[in-house]
């Protein structure tokens, strides 16, 4: 059955809105902020009902292999700014599958992740101030989705505006061909709303 929905309690998300504001309120142009998590939950019918987050190591600066990666396909395909040990996430695969073995034995399942998107275009270095950023996916961000195959993938959108910090969130299924240009299906959030 095809996914129709993201079912979500915002306060599901309350650490990881701490921890993407703490990133965006202490970066520079230099240091991108980062912030990005697991997502745990159930399908419920043509649903998917978030129900925790978990965090996990990067070992995007580390991990030999990873660096090999990027230097060879990432960086050619999608832009120095990836040159920037900052820039993206790779969690580190014992964790992911420790928190899998949890999430399993809590009769829960791993979703897909979340992860933070400034609003870059303002805030980035002058020569980075084309590509508007927002809640909706960059090239790169189809490209990992895919990869991932997880059924969804949320990003978290923070932009400073008069002084004050707004958030929008979106929630995507993955493309089926990131190759041939497809984009990412965007899956409609329904925030849980109390009864009284």
């Amino acid at each position: 059955m095809r996914t129709e929905a993201v079912l979500l309690d915002s306060a599901v998300l309350a650490d990881f809105l701490v921890d993407a504001i703490r990133e965006y309120t202490t970066c520079t142009p230099e240091l991108p902020p980062r912030s990005w998590a697991v997502l745990l939950g159930r399908v419920a019918g043509d649903a998917m009902r978030v129900e925790g987050v978990r965090f996990a190591t990067n070992i995007r600066e580390t991990d030999e292999r990873v660096l090999q990666e990027f230097d060879s396909t990432i960086i050619p395909r999608f832009g120095a700014c990836y040159a920037n040990g900052r820039r993206g996430f790779w969690c580190e695969p014992r964790e992911l599958l420790r928190i899998t073995t949890e999430a399993e034995a809590q009769g829960l399942d791993v979703l897909g992740s979340i992860h933070l998107h400034p609003d870059w275009h303002r805030i980035g270095p002058p020569h980075e101030r084309g590509l508007r950023v927002s809640q909706e996916p960059t090239p790169m961000d189809r490209h990992l989705f895919h990869g991932s195959g997880w059924p969804l993938n949320m990003i978290l959108y923070l932009e400073k505006r008069e002084g004050r910090l707004y958030q929008s969130i979106g929630a995507w299924a993955p493309p089926d061909d990131p190759e041939a240009g497809a984009g990412c299906r965007a899956l409609p959030i329904r925030l849980e709303t109390p009864e009284r």
